[in-house]
């Protein structure tokens, strides 16, 4: 009778414990104050700091989408990781929340040790970019539940904010002005279309672009705000913040604005990517989609004070921002949606 085992129905324990290890080194790198205890155990330790009074967590969970496709395809497994921090990281800055700990999930058919430690090396480096800690995480080896060579990523991060410290866009007003800060390109939104358009347009990923390779400026990874703007909020009141991912400007912004306000955006005040005009040229994108589906060149939208604008503007440029003063906030007219690019 033939003998079973588990690596003989394709699941590998030892290739499982030496990524463990191999990763070790580069999750240490991202220990903060709070962490107890090192990755490995069953579950992950933080002790939450006595500088605070009153706390409250904010979490927050995502993926990377359809780039992870364009990455097997490119065999691009280095950034996609940062990706996926980023995605998390960046949402919940928005309600003020600095990120502390990060954990992963990756699942794949059979497990490439050298693939998953590439990934998770870069989920180390956006942790690092974030100031958390990559606490924890899963890798699942599940022959027969996904093609070879490919693999599934997703996250989630937990921060912490003063109570009353919370950013909910609720003294956002009239007056108001919404400045924006550049994004790296694509991000991790709109795949599905980009790789669409490419077909479409029947061109390489690996022909010359914008100084590069069309390759290289959509998998560029998507940029992580956390640190440059805790610093300005020590300094200016940040009365919103939206985190420009699916649905664009004209769908993020309205999520921090109460029912009779509206976001004016406009369309020219800042210089887009090339591989946005790219883009809608080559697939005959209309300008209102290109607006719900891409953040066009606008990563994080922070609604200040119009006395607090320029201050803010200099504050981030400092920490190594382009900025741009997009838009106004107004009084919503009747029937009209909740943020405008005019």
């Amino acid at each position: 009778m033939t003998q079973l085992s588990y690596a003989a129905a394709g699941v590998s324990i030892d290739a499982g414990d030496e990524l463990v290890e191999r990763i070790k080194p580069a999750a240490k790198k991202t220990m903060i104050p709070g962490v107890l205890g090192s990755i490995g155990g069953f579950g992950a330790l933080f002790e939450i700091g006595k500088e605070y009074k009153n706390p409250v967590l904010v979490s927050g969970t995502d993926g990377v989408g359809t780039k992870l496709m364009l990455a097997f395809k490119l065999g691009r497994h280095d950034t996609v990781g940062q990706d996926l921090v980023a995605m998390s990281v960046n949402d919940i800055l928005v309600q003020g929340a600095r990120s502390v700990f990060f954990l992963d999930y990756f699942g794949c058919g059979k497990l490439d040790v050298d693939t998953a430690e590439r990934v998770v090396k870069g989920i180390a480096k956006g942790c690092e970019l974030a100031g958390c800690a990559l606490i924890g995480g899963e890798t699942a080896e599940m022959p027969g539940m996904y093609p070879e060579g490919e693999y599934d990523l997703a996250g989630f991060a937990v921060g912490l904010v003063e109570k009353d410290e919370i950013i909910d866009g609720t003294t956002i007003a009239e007056g108001d002005v919404v400045l924006g800060l550049a994004s790296s390109g694509p991000h991790s939104n709109g795949f599905s279309l980009i790789r669409k358009v490419v077909e479409v347009a029947g061109a390489d990923w690996n022909m010359p672009f914008d100084g590069a390779t069309l390759a290289d400026r959509a998998m560029e990874p998507t940029r992580i705000y956390v640190k440059q703007v805790l610093e300005v909020m020590k300094h200016v009141t940040i009365r919103g913040m939206a985190h420009i991912t699916g649905g664009g400007l004209v769908e993020n912004i309205p999520r921090v604005l109460q029912d009779n306000l509206q976001c004016v955006v406009h369309a020219n005040s800042w210089k887009r990517p090339a591989i946005f005009d790219w883009l809608q040229e080559k697939g005959n994108i209309d300008s209102h989609e290109m607006h719900r589906v891409f953040n066009n060149g606008i990563g994080m939208a922070v609604v200040v004070r119009p006395e607090d604008a320029a201050k803010a503007i200099a504050l981030f440029e400092e920490q190594g921002e382009k900025v741009y003063t997009i838009g106004t906030i107004v009084a919503r007219p009747e029937g009209e949606p909740g943020c405008v690019v005019r």
